[in-house]
């Protein structure tokens, strides 16, 4: 398989090098898109540390909301306070302890931020990428107003 070949930008014409700056923008949009869901993604995982850390064995036998999804809640008993369910993915549930839970989700954390750096640095490069087709592209019309102007 041969490799890709890699032409200047400077080589390019105008035309050429608006569909490369619109190339980039897509990446760069969708790049920044896949970001953002990280991060939230992240924060949830966050929240959930934060919520195991709240159940303690003093409040065995007392009335908590229990949340079914984001905005419904209803009441229950903490009946095992030591335990908790835990949501691995794709529908399945896992007992654990608390300890184990806040590793888990400590897990995820950590895995989430390792992909948000790499994302972070793919974005930059796009950003300085996207700067760069600009700047030729706005020296190009400089030089075709200039040169439309000594006519």
């Amino acid at each position: 398989m041969s490799q890709p070949q890699q032409i200047s930008v400077t080589d390019l014409d105008l035309p050429q090098l608006a569909d490369v700056r619109r190339h980039l923008d897509e990446e760069l949009n969708h790049l920044t898109n896949s970001f953002g869901q990280l991060k939230q993604a992240q924060a949830k995982f966050r929240a959930c540390i934060e919520n195991v850390a709240e159940i303690k064995p003093a409040n065995k036998g007392k009335t908590i909301l229990v949340p079914l999804t984001n905005s419904l809640y209803v009441p229950g008993k903490l009946s095992d306070p030591e335990h908790v369910i835990v949501d691995v993915g794709t529908g399945y549930f896992v007992q654990k302890t608390r300890p184990q839970a806040t590793t888990h989700y400590t897990a995820k954390v950590a895995y989430l931020q390792t992909n948000l750096d790499t994302l972070q640095e793919k974005i930059t490069q796009k950003q300085e990428n996207l700067n760069a087709v600009v700047g030729v592209m706005q020296a190009r019309l400089a030089a075709q107003g200039s040169g439309q102007q000594t006519q």
